[in-house]
C-alpha cells in the first residue's frame, strides 16, 4: 500500500491518501490537546499507544458484528483504514454524569444513568461542538433520519460490548464518543479511533481517572493510565 499526500491534519491524528481509492492511512500523532486546541503538549509513546489501543477495540467491535472503518495496523503509529464520508455528527453515551454534562445540568459527577444517555454535537471546532438534535442534523443535512437511526443502534451496541469489556477487567466505561461515516457501497460504518482520548474511564474500586481527563485536570502521569488500561485488556503495545 502506497502511502501518498497528507489530505487532513487533525489535532491528534493525520489522514494520508493511498493508491487504492477507498482505503486511507491514519497517523497517530503524539500531540495531546484539550479545551478545543487551545491546549497543545506532546507526550512521548502516545501515538503509538492509542494506535495499538484503537486497533485492538476496533477489531474486538467487528467481532461482535459491528462495522468499523479498521482494515490493518501498518506500525506502531500507523493504521490503514476503510476511506469514509465522514458525517460530522459526534454520539455520546454516557453511563455515568461526567464531563459537559454535570456542567451543564449541575448534577454529581460520577452519578449512575439509568438508562444510559444518547446525545448528539455538531463536530466544528469554531463553534465549539455545539450540543444538537436528531433534526437538526435532518434539517441541516448533516445526516438522514435512516443514517441517524442508524448512528444510534450502532452507539448503543458498542456500549454493551465495551461496557462488560472494561468491567471485565476492573474498569468502568463512563462516557465515550463515536463517529461515523458512509461508506463506497452506502453503508454506515464507525470511523476515526475508539481510545482514552474519547471516552471516560474510572477504576471501579478506586475511581482512579484513567483516561485525558488526567491531561485536562493536570493529574499528570497520563500516558502511564492510557498504558495500565491498554496491560489490562491485554492489548499488545
Amino acid at each position: 500500500m502506497e502511502k501518498r499526500e497528507e489530505l487532513y491534519r487533525g489535532k491528534a491524528k493525520s489522514v494520508y491518501k493511498t493508491d487504492d481509492a477507498d482505503r486511507l492511512i491514519l497517523l497517530f500523532r503524539n500531540d495531546t490537546s484539550a479545551f478545543d486546541g487551545k491546549r497543545i503538549e506532546q507526550l512521548d509513546r502516545k501515538g503509538m499507544v492509542n494506535n495499538k489501543f484503537n486497533a485492538f477495540i476496533m477489531q474486538k467491535l467487528e467481532a461482535a458484528g459491528i462495522p468499523t472503518q479498521f482494515d490493518k495496523l501498518l506500525a506502531d503509529n500507523e493504521v490503514l483504514v476503510k476511506k469514509l464520508d465522514m458525517i460530522p455528527v459526534e454520539c455520546v453515551v454516557r453511563n455515568y454524569a461526567a464531563g459537559s454534562l454535570v456542567k451543564r445540568l449541575g448534577v454529581e459527577e460520577g452519578l449512575k444513568l439509568n438508562p444510559y444517555t444518547f446525545e448528539l454535537f455538531l463536530k466544528d471546532d469554531a463553534k465549539g461542538d455545539p450540543f444538537i438534535n436528531e433534526s437538526h442534523v435532518v434539517a441541516f443535512g448533516w445526516g438522514t433520519a435512516e443514517q441517524l437511526a442508524k448512528m444510534k443502534e450502532l452507539s448503543l451496541k458498542v456500549n454493551d460490548v465495551l461496557s462488560k469489556l472494561f468491567d471485565d477487567v476492573g474498569l468502568l466505561l463512563v462516557d465515550f464518543k463515536l463517529e461515523f461515516g458512509v461508506f463506497s457501497d452506502g453503508s454506515i460504518v464507525l470511523g476515526d479511533e475508539f481510545s482514552p482520548d474519547g471516552c471516560r474511564l474510572w477504576d471501579k474500586d478506586t475511581k482512579k481517572k484513567m483516561d485525558k481527563d488526567r491531561f485536562r485536570q493536570g493529574l499528570g502521569d497520563v500516558i502511564e493510565a492510557y498504558e495500565e488500561v491498554a496491560h489490562r485488556l491485554g492489548v499488545p503495545l
